[in-house]
């Protein structure tokens, strides 16, 4: 189960012996390339992907993945830190910070590093140790607190925007990993072969400074058919689902049929499995000419469920219509769906940029929530909602009680989740009193050291937040791999730690 895809593997299996044999060098280096390669050589067939089958029980099907770009500020919605307001404009005592990285942003600011307590008022719900607080920007996701598994101890170690989205999204800081929704496509297959196994939506913004690339949602050195398909709001749900003017579906088949002729005697010549994933990826393009304007058409939907999500889900690519979307293709077995929300980089004037940005995901997230629940979907559909880092407990630029920026803070942010067998109503881990660095029970600052062999408790590094994403969707994280360039690789690389405080049962 889940055995590496090798690609010497794949080359002998999509040769025949007289193809293979007429190739290869004569004589010893053939003899010991057939050694090598094994009994196979026959099959006429290679899988993209390993057999499909999974390592235990999956508590969840589905994966809808709320991403916050930018680094959202845990400070000023989520981690209620009250005692702040006595040490307003006070400098941030040196041993908090204990030498740690800043920005360039923020190491030759003249004011220092002034406290910057929240503005907002936080309410608890559910009068328990382990109860969810949550600002006043959020009135609408309050309302599903009950649901929420609020995480205050997230942390990484990238500190910039592009290393920090590519960490989490991939594994890795440096670009060229699969995403995870690539590795879920790779290691599960699809529910519905009428749709792809993994789709992406981009919401409208006020705010959209930070540049979204394609690679986080890419299959990296996987086959290009695990990779994420970007959903439109605007035109074609899909580039080229309709025909041209004056080609009908039948002429669209003919087309295909020819072209996929093609394509398998360059497969036949070249034995390149990446020509395998490209006819797939055609004949999933005509499938969905059929099934995407049904999926996309909001029309059948009651105004009942319009009004949970609110009046901008009438609006395409609107946070509240990409949540909507998202749970129509969760109910046609889409297994990853990510909504992509930029605009969260809040260096000056956070209230006024944070307040418009909560105006728009506020009612989305919490019509999603409360959807999927009355569908009898939220057991096993896990939801996810987070950014790539947080924000700083110091001011960036001028301070005032009613005005302030905020600089990026890796060293612990806020992540939420909520269904697919994740604890409902329940608070896990925190930060000391500053909400600068990780505590344990009593307060005191943690600096953890994510190794193979040594996880610390109440912590949750990305690694750990996507090994548990894998748990519940029935994968051990350390056995999903794939094979590239010798090393078999893992979404966790040689890190990760499922979480199981955070889960049912």
């Amino acid at each position: 189960m889940f055995a590496p895809s090798e690609p010497l593997r794949q080359l002998s299996q999509t040769l025949t012996r007289r193809q293979l044999f007429g190739r290869s060098a004569l004589g010893l280096g053939t003899a010991a390339l057939a050694g090598l390669i094994g009994d196979e050589l026959g099959a006429d067939v290679v899988s993209d992907r390993p057999p499909q089958g999974l390592h235990h029980p999956a508590k969840a099907k589905t994966v809808i993945y709320l991403f916050m770009s930018g680094g959202p500020s845990q400070l000023d919605m989520w981690d209620y830190k009250p005692k702040l307001n006595d040490r307003f404009n006070q400098q941030l005592p040196d041993h908090i910070r204990d030498g740690q990285r800043v920005t360039g942003m923020t190491a030759n600011q003249k004011n220092g590093l002034p406290i910057c307590p929240s503005k907002y008022k936080f309410t608890k719900y559910d009068n328990n140790d382990r109860g969810v607080w949550i600002s006043e920007l959020l009135p609408h996701t309050a309302k599903v607190a009950k649901e929420l598994c609020v995480v205050h101890s997230t942390f990484t170690e990238a500190i910039n925007h592009d290393p920090a989205i590519t960490f989490i999204q991939t594994g890795s800081q440096i670009p060229g990993r699969p995403s995870l929704g690539a590795w879920l496509s790779y290691g599960l297959g699809s529910m519905n072969e009428n749709l792809p196994h993994y789709v992406v939506m981009h919401a409208k913004t006020r705010h959209a400074e930070q540049s979204l690339f394609n690679r986080l949602w890419g299959t990296g050195f996987m086959p290009s058919d695990h990779q994420g398909m970007l959903m439109r709001s605007e035109g074609d749900p899909v580039l080229y689902l309709s025909n041209p003017a004056g080609v009908s579906r039948d002429d669209r088949r003919a087309q295909l049929d020819a072209l996929t002729a093609l394509n398998e005697a360059q497969h036949q010549r070249l034995a390149d499995p990446e020509v395998l994933s490209r006819i797939k990826q055609h004949e999933m393009a005509y499938r969905m000419q059929a099934s995407v304007p049904e999926l996309t058409d909001l029309s059948q939907e009651t105004e009942e469920t319009i009004r949970l999500y609110g009046d901008d889900a009438r609006t395409p690519g609107t946070f509240a219509a990409c949540c909507l979307n998202a749970r129509r293709l969760a109910e046609r077995g889409v297994r990853v769906i990510q909504i992509f929300h930029r605009g969260w980089d809040a260096h000056g004037n956070l209230p006024g940029e944070h307040g418009s940005q909560c105006r728009d995901i506020d009612q989305g997230c919490a019509g999603l929530i409360a959807d999927l629940k009355q569908r009898g979907m939220l057991d096993e559909t896990l939801v996810i909602w987070g950014g790539e880092f947080g924000r700083t407990v110091y001011c960036q630029g001028n301070l005032t009680r009613d005005n302030y920026g905020r600089d990026h803070h890796p060293r612990c942010f806020t992540t939420w989740l909520a269904g697919g067998g994740v604890q409902p109503g329940i608070t896990y881990g925190q930060t000391d009193d500053y909400g600068y660095n990780l505590a344990d029970a009593d307060g005191n600052p943690l600096v953890p050291q994510p190794t193979p062999d040594r996880w610390t408790p109440g912590t949750m590094h990305i690694h750990d937040l996507n090994a548990t994403i894998l748990h519940q969707l029935g994968i051990d994280h350390k056995r999903l791999t794939y094979r590239y360039q010798g090393r078999d690789f893992r979404l966790t690389d040689v890190h990760g730690h499922v979480l199981k405080d955070l889960l049912v049962g």
